[in-house]
C-alpha cells in the first residue's frame, strides 16, 4: 500500500489548507487513517485520525474545533481540513494508515503505512 500525501504549503495565520492523501497499490485492510505532524527538533505527533469503517474521528486538543479530517471511502484517500492556522501548526504533516484499534490509533506504532510528508508552513 502506499500512500500519497498532498495539498501543503505556506499561508498566513489565520488562513487554510485541505490536505489530501491517497491510498494505492494492494488490498486496502487498514481501519484507521491518520494525519501525523512533526516539526524541527520535535517528536511525530499525532493531529486526528478517522475510522475507515464509521467514520468516527479523534482530535489532539490543539486542533479541535479547527481541524476536520474526512475520508472518500470509494477513492480510498482521506483529507485534512484546516482552519484558522496558527504558527505552531508549522511542520511535516504525514498521513498514515493501519489496522489498529483506539488507544493505538493516536500513536505512530499504530500505523503501518506511511506517506511521504508534505510541509506546511504558517506564517506572515
Amino acid at each position: 500500500v502506499q500512500l500519497q500525501a498532498s495539498g501543503g504549503g505556506l499561508v498566513q495565520p489565520g488562513g487554510s489548507l485541505r490536505l489530501s492523501c491517497a491510498a494505492s497499490g494492494g488490498t486496502f485492510s487498514s481501519n484507521y487513517m491518520g494525519w501525523f505532524r512533526q516539526a524541527p527538533g520535535k517528536e511525530r505527533e499525532f493531529v486526528a485520525t478517522i475510522r475507515v469503517n464509521g467514520g468516527h474521528t479523534y482530535y489532539r486538543d490543539s486542533v479541535k474545533g479547527r481541524f476536520s479530517i474526512s475520508r472518500d471511502r470509494a477513492k480510498n484517500t482521506v483529507y485534512l481540513q484546516m482552519n484558522s492556522l496558527k504558527p505552531e501548526d508549522t511542520a511535516v504533516y504525514f498521513c498514515a494508515a493501519g489496522r489498529s484499534i483506539l488507544s493505538a490509533a493516536t500513536t505512530p506504532q499504530g500505523y503501518s503505512y506511511w506517506g511521504q510528508g508534505t510541509q506546511v508552513t504558517v506564517s506572515s
